[in-house]
C-alpha cells in the first residue's frame, strides 16, 4: 500500500503571524511533525517581531532550514553571524537572533523548531 503525501503551503493547516505585519509562518502538518515556510519581510527581526511572542531574549528554536528567496542574517549569543540565501541550508542552533538582509522578502523552509515558533 502507498503512503504518498500531499501538501501545500498555499493551503496550510496553520498560520501565524509574526508583529506587525512583518511576516508569517506557514504549517503543513506531516506524521514526522510540522514543516514549516516562513515569509519574513525586509525590516523584520527576530527580537523586534517574534520575541515579544516568545517571552525570550533569544529565539530558543533550533532550526533545520533552506532558503528558498531573500536574505536572513543570524547572530548567536556568542556573536558568531552568517547570512543565508536562496538555495542556502541553514543549521542554526537555539540562542540567536535573526533579520531580514535588503529589500526583498526572505523565504526559508524549516523542518525543525517550528512546531511552537510564534506560538501565541
Amino acid at each position: 500500500m502507498s503512503n504518498l503525501v500531499r501538501k501545500n503551503f498555499d493551503s496550510p493547516e496553520e498560520t501565524r503571524p509574526f508583529e506587525r505585519d512583518t511576516g508569517r509562518l506557514d504549517l503543513v502538518e506531516l506524521d514526522g511533525g510540522p514543516v514549516g515556510r516562513a515569509v519574513f519581510q525586509p525590516g523584520w527581526r527576530w527580537s523586534e517581531h517574534v520575541a515579544p511572542i516568545a517571552g525570550t531574549d533569544s529565539c530558543q528554536a533550533p532550526h533545520l532550514g533552506y532558503c528558498v528567496s531573500g536574505h536572513l542574517a543570524v547572530v548567536m549569543d556568542d556573536g558568531e553571524k552568517q547570512e543565508y540565501g536562496p538555495g542556502d541550508l541553514m543549521v542554526v542552533p537555539p540562542g540567536h537572533d535573526a533579520w531580514t538582509v535588503g529589500d526583498e522578502p526572505c523565504v526559508m523552509i524549516d523542518w525543525q523548531g517550528v512546531a511552537d515558533y510564534a506560538k501565541r
